[in-house]
């Protein structure tokens, strides 16, 4: 670009388009080494991620009430609330725990876009299909102990999340941070696994994935039935093998509010890698569930 040749471009208009942060996100996409094209594609994903981040934060503190978590460095040891016993919230966090020693490494390999990229991929599906599978038990609609579980997992989720954004999504993280931590998320320390670790009491593996993989067949019967995701499946069969059943009876509860089912009936098929999923829906005449 040469001033004296006029063609010299400035990113006001970008800026005043997308924002600051999903221009940022497009230029952190871009991997130290090669070339990045240019890309108002690449904004508009960033912009929505930003409005989605705002989303799935004033959901969090709406449940949770805006708690926040004792710094285990400085707090007493009673502090700490006690540990996560749902399984498909423990599994949640196991995963969390991983994206940040994934993330760290990254960054500390100055592969920044990868960071960006797990931790995208990870709050996608935490808005996707984990918010939506806990969504009934945070309103209170199991125990109190499950309620409280699902609030403890928003809170540090929500945490995490906006520790790790930070560096590339700075406006909408500094936002939300005021919304209910003192000073800046920018001066705060960065998440640590272990600190997530000790919130876990048992560590059990994918019940979140294989949870979030039933609903999925749930939402695609719906869909390629042309019908709203609120109508009512009459009778949803998992067949599966005797450990994926095992998983799936302790996160039952949940799956059944999510994917509004009124029979969800287990079939043991130990020669299956992976669950099976038949769906009934009501009669199109049916009332959609509220």
């Amino acid at each position: 670009m040469s001033k004296s040749k006029g063609n010299v471009v400035t990113p006001v208009d970008l800026l005043d388009t997308y924002g600051a942060d999903a221009v940022r996100y497009w230029a952190a996409n871009g991997r130290p080494g090669t070339d990045t094209a240019f890309d108002e594609g690449q904004m508009k994903i960033g912009r929505r991620l930003a409005i989605k981040l705002l989303n799935a934060a004033k959901f969090a503190l709406m449940m949770t009430g805006g708690s926040t978590l004792p710094d285990p460095k400085s707090g007493a040891p009673g502090d700490m609330p006690d540990p996560v016993r749902n399984a498909l919230d423990a599994s949640l966090l196991a995963e969390l725990a991983e994206l940040v020693n994934v993330a760290t490494e990254a960054f500390e390999n100055f592969d920044y876009a990868r960071a960006l990229e797990r931790s995208e991929q990870f709050f996608w599906r935490f808005t996707d299909d984990y918010v939506e599978l806990a969504k009934g038990r945070a309103y209170g609609g199991q125990t109190d102990a499950a309620a409280a579980d699902a609030h403890l997992t928003l809170t540090v989720s929500l945490d995490v999340l906006l520790r790790l954004f930070a560096p590339f999504l700075p406006f909408v993280t500094e936002e939300i941070w005021s919304w209910w931590r003192e000073g800046s998320v920018h001066q705060a320390t960065w998440p640590d696994a272990g600190e997530i670790d000790a919130l876990i009491a048992d560590h059990p593996s994918g019940a979140f994935d294989l949870t979030a993989s039933v609903l999925s067949e749930v939402r695609r019967a719906k869909t390629e039935a042309r019908r709203s995701l609120r109508v009512p499946a009459e009778q949803v069969t998992v067949s599966a093998s005797n450990a994926h059943l095992a998983v799936l009876g302790q996160t039952r509860a949940d799956l059944i509010d999510a994917g509004r089912i009124e029979s969800l009936v287990f079939a043991t098929d130990d020669a299956l890698a992976h669950p099976e999923v038949t769906v009934v829906l009501a009669p199109a005449d049916a009332p959609a569930a509220n």
